[in-house]
């Protein structure tokens, strides 16, 4: 994939230049559509959609917004978590980059359907040449009437602005991402109330991923069914696109049909594995997801088949390990970053974290004993469901399943046989 172009590859198609398909579409023809329906007719198209949130909840966005109440004395807002901050994670961006009015379109359609006229792009810090882009698209939104006051004659205003974080990881949850977004310190709030009733500003407040409001102008155009039925599985409807990076000849973003398949043939697709070496493991969602081991590739890659084998999609990050690579030093790497990027608010997750750090970099330096694994479990299963936000989750998870899965690469490390 060179630097310019963006190849998305279809499942049923070959790879392709995305301005082979943007040649195709007409910009803002399902926001003029949507005002031709009523707010209960688009939320009931994203429903039949079975659209379900992109950014690694995979919550139903019509039930979503579904729960902002139509009357409310306070205004109501439409946030997108352009955030992106889970490492292995970059699909978001390249909507961004390559077709940021899509998004733009997306977000003044959800803002009509819930009632909200005040929209925000919360995007990381790092992402400084995509919240260029972004601005000058909404710029030339502004300059057309697709955004502001009284959009395309219907009577309906809004207003969108750009927000850029700090590049902090807890800025990805949508509560710790609100505060941020009133310039208080990014870090969860605890719910109830949800953002539903109390979000941003205290007024009502949906908060989506990128990916997911994308979505939203094709489910307008060519209907709910439609869209659904470009997916397998019963609950998943449309496509996704998968970040796919580590030991793979073509990494890169793809994009296939929700359910259609296995962590195996997404590999391939991606050219196989680099230098043709066996697959060790694949984390499928991102560095929060647990880790698979070589023998579980033929599940099917979406959300449910996934947490019947004890790991999730997450925002659909895959990272494939060949058997090149030192797993201990991987999850390392992967604790050592969540231990970084704990805002501290949460007991178990504050310490338990650097404390799990500390007792895999131990072991890494030759100085590991018998009891650690157990001890690495021991504190895993002591801040699991025991925090504020899933932050303490994502850490927890990696550890226990590598522990679990490639024990026998730990206790190399233990008795001396490898050196870190």
């Amino acid at each position: 994939m060179s630097d310019k172009t963006l190849y998305i590859q279809h499942f049923n198609d070959e790879a392709r230049p995305i301005s082979y398909y943007l040649g195709k579409m007409e910009g803002y023809t399902a926001l003029k559509k949507a005002f031709g329906m009523s707010q209960d007719d688009i939320i009931n198209e994203v429903k039949k959609s079975n659209l379900r949130g992109r950014g690694g909840a995979g919550f139903p966005t019509g039930m979503k917004w579904g729960f902002i109440p139509k009357q409310s004395q306070k205004p109501k807002y439409l946030v997108c978590n352009a955030d992106e901050s889970e490492p292995g994670t970059f699909k978001d961006r390249d909507i961004m980059r390559y077709t940021p009015h899509l998004l733009i379109e997306g977000m003044v359609i959800g803002g009509f359907a819930v009632g909200a006229k005040i929209g925000y792009i919360y995007i990381r810090g790092e992402y400084t040449r995509e919240a260029k882009l972004l601005n000058e698209a909404i710029d030339e939104a502004y300059a057309k009437g697709y955004l502001g006051k009284n959009i395309l004659g219907s009577g309906f205003d809004f207003d969108l602005t750009v927000h850029r974080g700090a590049g902090a990881y807890i800025c990805g949850e949508e509560t710790g991402l609100l505060n941020s977004l009133e310039g208080k310190r990014g870090e969860p709030r605890v719910k109830p109330p949800f953002p539903a009733q109390a979000g941003a500003f205290g007024g009502p407040t949906v908060v989506n991923n990128v990916e997911t409001l994308a979505n939203v102008p094709f489910i307008i155009n060519r209907g709910g069914e439609w869209f659904s039925g470009l997916g397998k599985l019963e609950k998943s409807g449309g496509t996704r696109l998968i970040s796919i990076s580590g030991h793979v000849k073509k990494p890169g973003v793809y994009e296939i049909g929700a359910g259609t398949m296995t962590i195996r043939q997404i590999i391939d697709m991606a050219g196989g594995v680099l230098n043709d070496r066996p697959v060790k493991a694949v984390i499928p969602g991102g560095s929060s997801a647990p880790v698979l081991t070589a023998d579980e590739l033929d599940v099917v890659y979406d959300i449910e088949p996934l947490m019947k084998i004890g790991t999730m999609m997450g925002s659909a990050a895959l990272m494939v390990v060949n058997d090149e690579y030192d797993i201990v030093k991987l999850i390392f790497r992967i604790t050592k970053f969540y231990a970084h990027e704990s805002c501290g608010q949460c007991t178990p997750c504050r310490e338990g974290v650097k404390w799990m750090e500390d007792v895999i970099e131990r072991i890494l330096h030759g100085k590991g004993r018998e009891q650690d694994l157990a001890l690495l479990l021991d504190i895993a299963d002591n801040i699991s469901g025991k925090t504020l936000c899933a932050l303490g989750d994502a850490a927890a998870g990696p550890v226990a399943s590598f522990v679990k899965k490639f024990k026998s690469d730990f206790e190399a490390y233990i008795r001396g046989a490898k050196h870190g």
